[in-house]
């Protein structure tokens, strides 16, 4: 496993972030593991996903962003999400996972977005591509795998941040351990499948305006509970 960065800066960091939820009035988690890791006021938690606009992140004909991104119409592409960190996103596992998929797959190849893809462009990069592939060390809610869903893009990812969640009977997409081979396997399998997924089935809960409900109802309901003339207190963190 490639190591991580430390110092003391990512402790201090922690540490004031359990200093303000202790102090909130409320806390929204994107997942359920960042809810875990709290210290206190556990009970005064909600979970939402940071959430995506299903207008834009819809379906299209594969063919059809692949024309638009200049992609070669044959053969199959995995996305993946480097962004700015590709140590913790893990790229030298995906680079692995892909080479050892590609053995039994002719003409696979691995895509990496390297965080230079403007954001009205991202569509058409779900919509072009046969797979996403995850493999980050660490995640709360990964937007991309909501992204991957809203347009019915295949995932295959390691247990990491609420993936396990979003993939709950979704199909074909898979969870594999941090494995070349394994990854490896779980690629090749979802990949043979030849097809989208069901993953507009589970579009209200990642839903931006549903999203934005939510989070409306519990800031009424938090104030309600304040006493007259006093806001509460709202932390947003990481963990």
């Amino acid at each position: 496993r490639v190591p991580r960065a430390g110092g003391i800066r990512p402790v201090l960091g922690r540490v004031l972030s359990q200093a303000a939820a202790w102090r909130a009035a409320w806390i929204v988690c994107v997942s359920r593991g960042l809810r875990d890791r709290l210290w206190c006021n556990a009970r005064r938690t909600t979970v939402l996903p940071s959430g995506v606009d299903a207008d834009v992140f819809r379906p299209i004909p594969q063919m059809e962003a692949r024309h638009a991104l200049g992609w070669p119409t044959d053969g199959r592409v995995v996305l993946f999400n480097a962004g700015h960190d590709p140590v913790n996103k893990r790229l030298d596992l995906a680079e692995k996972a892909v080479e050892e998929a590609a053995r039994r797959l002719p003409g696979l190849r691995l895509e990496v977005l390297a965080g230079k893809v403007l954001p009205e462009h991202m569509p058409l990069y779900m919509n072009a591509a046969d797979c996403l592939l995850v493999t980050s060390d660490a995640e709360g809610s990964p937007t991309v795998v909501q992204e991957a869903l809203a347009t019915e893009l295949p995932v295959v990812s390691v247990s990491v941040g609420d993936v396990e969640d979003r993939l709950w009977g979704i199909s074909p997409s898979a969870i594999a351990t941090r494995d070349p081979e394994m990854l490896a396997e779980a690629l090749r399998t979802v990949l043979q499948a030849g097809r989208r997924t069901n993953g507009r089935s589970r579009i209200r809960e990642i839903c931006s305006t549903h999203i934005a409900d939510e989070l409306a109802h519990l800031y009424r309901q938090v104030i309600a509970e304040r006493q007259p003339g006093r806001a509460p207190t709202w932390s947003t963190t990481h963990f």
